[in-house]
């Protein structure tokens, strides 16, 4: 990433700088819906209970768009080892700063990491060839509809479930409120639909847009919210998706804002006294026949 946009992305969406990076990686940590996390743990240890796995060979996970590799550093601990992860990246400088920082399994357990490069919307199921788990942090509202519905092929192909994280939803809250976030949160959204280079960005709608194409490939699908929670202590990432935020409503509406409120909400944002609640979601999918459960349904 260059500069934060999105909910922290810069003008190009699938580019980002390791500092951003760094700076979010604690709230992403706090905001991911840990159940869900649990659940698909479960889910492994059952695969390898009922025979399904081997005991004792890695678990396989493939991070897709896996940035400087904070989803494995969070998720490893919660999930049985040891593990291989292959980190899937455009970007072989993310990929190098991922592989040098791998996740601790329980108990110590050996980790191993395996970069590829590539584009996610050239994705197949054959990249996913003897996948446990897939899994993507912050991806899907910087994906288009035909990107997503690849991504969510390739997974069912692969016949594995899926840990996606950190998907904006296009709601945030501000306290104290000030009339014009409204004005800016609209156009802050209509720029995550923007087109970029010929491909129309899902946005707020990735989510749903997702949990429907998991659902005609025969998921069941989970989503929960995963809110970051800013304000006081977390002054410096707050002032960095304000900028971004308000930064990107501007590109799509020039003028949408006077710079009285700009400068007035970011100087709140950098003191900790503005207090920001940016929604995001969680989704985990599964085959539907790996467990009794209705199909796809949306919660909280």
């Amino acid at each position: 990433m260059s500069a934060p946009g999105p909910d922290g992305e810069g003008a190009d969406p699938t580019t980002y700088s390791p500092d951003w990076l760094a700076l979010r990686e604690p709230a992403d940590a706090a905001a991911r819906a840990s159940d869900l996390a649990d659940a698909a743990a479960a889910a492994l240890g059952a695969a390898v209970r009922a025979g399904r796995r081997p005991a004792g060979t890695p678990v396989v996970v493939h991070d897709l768009g896996c940035g400087s590799g904070s989803m494995g550093r969070w998720l490893a601990p919660l999930l049985p080892g040891p593990q291989h992860w292959v980190l899937h990246d455009r970007d072989p400088a993310l990929l190098a700063l991922a592989a040098s920082r791998p996740g601790i399994a329980p108990g110590g357990a050996t980790v191993t990491v395996e970069p590829r490069r590539g584009v996610l919307g050239a994705l197949t199921a054959r990249d996913l060839a003897g996948a446990d788990l897939v899994t993507a942090s912050a991806l899907l509202d910087v994906l288009t509809a035909g990107e997503v519905e690849a991504v969510v092929a390739a997974v069912a192909g692969a016949g594995c479930p899926a840990l996606v994280t950190l998907s904006v939803l296009g709601r945030v809250d501000l306290v104290p409120p000030d009339p014009l976030d409204v004005v800016v949160e609209a156009a802050f959204n209509a720029h995550q639909r923007r087109p970029v280079a010929g491909r129309t960005l899902l946005g707020p709608a990735a989510v749903e847009v997702a949990a429907a194409a998991f659902d005609r490939h025969g998921y069941d699908v989970r989503v929960r919210p995963s809110p970051w929670r800013l304000g006081g202590a977390d002054g410096g990432l707050a002032a960095a998706w304000f900028d971004g935020w308000a930064g990107a409503a501007a590109e799509h509406s020039p003028g949408v804002a006077p710079a009285e409120y700009l400068d007035r909400r970011a100087a709140a944002a950098r003191a900790g006294t503005l207090h920001v609640t940016v929604h995001h979601a969680d989704l985990l999918a599964r085959p539907r026949g790996e467990r009794g459960r209705p199909p796809a349904r949306i919660d909280g």
